[in-house]
């Protein structure tokens, strides 16, 4: 290919669109990872982080309250019972512990 403008051009946006290629292939590969976990989020669900990731999915709420409501769980007014915290959740249903972990932390920071 000849060394002109319209070659210069090409390449130009042959590297672009190769560029724009590798980094949707990275931001894939990132979905891939974990999350890094949040030491608070650890601090904050003690051992009521054992009890959820050994819990049957999919469960419900009231499940959980019967389960696990004597449970504490920080906040920043201070430790509370989940059965409080789930108090205004009626009939969701959760499949992993993340999304209770997720809903609680929802709940806690409203």
């Amino acid at each position: 290919m000849a060394d002109d403008k319209k070659s210069r051009d090409k390449q130009a946006d042959d590297e672009e669109r190769r560029q724009r290629e590798r980094e949707l292939q990275e931001a894939r590969d990132r979905d891939d990872e974990l999350e890094p976990t949040d030491p608070e989020q650890d601090e904050q669900f003690e051992d009521l982080d054992d009890a959820l990731e050994a819990h049957e999915y999919p469960t419900t709420a009231d499940d959980l309250r019967g389960a696990y409501g004597d449970h504490a769980v920080e906040t920043q007014g201070g430790s509370r019972p989940l059965e409080d915290i789930l108090e205004p959740v009626n009939d969701e249903s959760y499949d992993s512990a993340d999304d209770v972990r997720n809903r609680i932390q929802g709940l806690i920071n409203r």
